[in-house]
C-alpha cells in the first residue's frame, strides 16, 4: 500500500511516500521558509536528488509543487495519482473531539476549520493540505492524525487550568498539548535504546517548540496547551507570557485583540527579538557580534532549562534528555546552551560527540553524566504512515 504522508508545518512541509507496512521510503522530501524571499526545495529518490531556491509564498502552492515532482515524467515516482491508495495528513489540533486517527470527510473538515483560531499558524495549512490533495488525489483516501492525541494521557493536575470549572466541562478549555507524533516516536525510540521504561524529557525544537515529560511511555505533562502558542520561545511566537501585557496593550496600548493575536504569534519569538525567524540565520548573525541575536539564543535555552527542572519534579527524577526536530537534531550550539550548567540535574555533555552529525540515534553525554543526553532524528511521517496504515487494516 503506497502512503502519502503530507505534514504541513507553520512555514514547511515534508512529505513522503511510503509503502506499508514494509515501510519502504519512495521518495522524501521538504519545502521549508515558506513566506519568505526563497524557500528551499529537496526531493530525493533512490536514483535523483533534486533541490531548488524558488518562492514559495504559501502552503497551497507549495503542495502543487510537490504534486508536480511526484509526477514529473523523468524523475517523479508515479505515473498516475491513482497509485496512491491513502493520504495522511498531519493535523496539530484535534481539540476535544479527536483523540484517535479518523478517516476524513465533511464533519471532519468542519471542526478542524472550527479550531483555526486555537491553531492560527498550522490548522488552516493542514486543512489547505486536505483540501488541495482531495482535488490531486481523488481515488485515496484521506486520513487524519492528530497532534494532541498523544498527550491524552496526561493526568487531570497538569491538563486543568485554575479557572472556573463550567470552563473545561462545557466549553473544553484545558491543556491538549502538540507535536504529538513527534514526542511519541522519539519517546519510543529512546525507550528501546534506553531497554527500559524511563523517566524522559523530550524537547522537539525546531519554528514551533515544545517540550515532554514521559514516565514509563505515558506523557504526563507538556508545554504547549491550550493552543500552540505557549511554553518555549518560537520562531515567532512568544510563548510563556502574562496574560495580563493582552489586556494592557489592548487597553492602555490601543491595539485590537487581532492585532494582539498577530503579533504574540507572527511577530514575536525570535522574530520579535531579532528580525530573524530562522535559527541558521540568527546564529550566523549572533558569531558575527549581533548582541540582539546572541540574547534571544541565551534566552532560547534558559527558558528549556527551567522546564528540565520543572518537569524532573514533575517526574521525581530524570533518566534522559532528547533533543529533536530541525534544531534539536541539527544545533549544536543550541545543545551546548541548553546543556550549560546542568550538573545538579546529572547532565553532562560530551562536547565532542555534540559536534557529530549523524540520522542516527546518538548519546552526546559524557560517562560521567547520570542522565543520558541523546539526539533523536524525529519521524513523524512514519509515525504517521503507520497511524494510517493500522486504521486502514483494522
Amino acid at each position: 500500500m503506497k502512503i502519502l504522508i503530507i505534514n504541513s508545518g507553520s512555514s514547511s512541509i515534508k512529505y513522503q511516500l511510503t509503502v506499508m507496512p514494509t515501510n519502504e521510503v519512495i521518495c522524501t522530501g521538504m519545502i521549508d521558509r515558506i513566506g519568505l524571499e526563497t524557500s528551499n526545495i529537496t526531493f530525493k529518490t533512490s536514483l535523483h536528488s533534486l533541490e531548488e531556491l524558488l518562492p514559495i509564498p504559501n502552503h497551497k502552492v507549495g503542495l502543487q509543487k510537490v504534486a508536480n515532482m511526484l509526477l514529473d515524467p523523468e524523475k517523479g515516482v508515479i505515473k498516475s495519482t491513482s497509485e496512491i491508495s491513502a493520504v495522511g495528513h498531519r493535523v496539530v489540533h484535534g481539540g476535544s473531539d479527536f483523540s484517535d486517527t479518523v478517516r476524513i470527510d465533511d464533519n471532519v473538515k468542519a471542526k478542524i476549520k472550527q479550531l483555526f483560531e486555537l491553531a492560527p499558524l498550522h490548522n488552516p495549512a493542514n486543512l489547505e493540505g486536505i483540501n488541495v490533495a482531495e482535488e490531486i488525489f481523488s481515488s485515496a483516501q484521506q486520513i487524519a492524525v492528530f497532534d494532541t492525541a498523544f498527550h491524552q494521557t496526561m493526568p487531570e493536575v497538569a491538563y486543568k487550568y485554575a479557572i472556573p470549572n463550567y470552563l473545561l466541562t462545557e466549553n473544553k478549555v484545558r491543556v491538549y498539548g502538540f507535536h504529538g507524533t513527534s514526542h511519541k516516536y522519539v519517546s519510543e525510540k529512546a525507550i528501546d535504546f534506553l531497554k527500559e521504561n524511563s523517566k524522559i524529557i523530550t524537547i522537539h525544537i525546531g519554528n514551533g517548540c515544545s517540550m515532554a515529560a514521559i514516565k514509563d511511555g505515558k506523557c504526563i505533562d507538556t508545554t504547549m496547551g491550550f493552543s500552540p502558542s505557549n511554553g518555549l520561545i518560537m520562531g515567532t511566537r512568544s510563548g510563556d507570557i502574562d496574560q495580563s501585557i493582552v489586556f494592557y496593550m489592548i487597553k492602555n496600548l490601543g491595539y485590537s485583540a487581532d492585532d494582539v493575536n498577530s503579533i504574540l504569534l507572527k511577530q514575536s519569538g525570535m522574530l520579535g527579538l531579532t528580525g530573524y525567524s530562522d535559527l541558521r540565520d540568527i546564529e550566523s548573525e549572533a558569531a558575527k557580534g549581533n548582541k540582539d541575536c546572541q540574547l534571544a539564543l541565551f534566552m532560547n535555552a534558559y527558558r528549556i532549562r527551567k522546564y528540565i527542572g520543572s518537569y524532573t519534579a514533575a517526574l521525581n527524577g530524570l533518566d534522559a534528555i532528547i533533543f529533536t526536530a530541525g534544531i534539536g537534531e541539527n544545533s549544536s550550539y543550541m545543545r551546548q546552551l541548553v546543556c550549560t550548567d546542568m550538573d545538579y540535574f546529572g547532565i553532562e555533555l560530551d562536547y565532542e560527540k555534540n559536534q557529530i552529525r549523524s540520522k542516527e540515534i546518538r548519546e552526546i553525554n559524557t560517562p560521567n553524566s547520570k542522565a543520558k543526553v541523546l539526539v533523536i532524528p524525529t519521524d513523524e511521517e512514519y509515525e504517521i504512515a503507520n497511524q494510517v496504515y493500522q486504521l486502514l487494516n483494522n
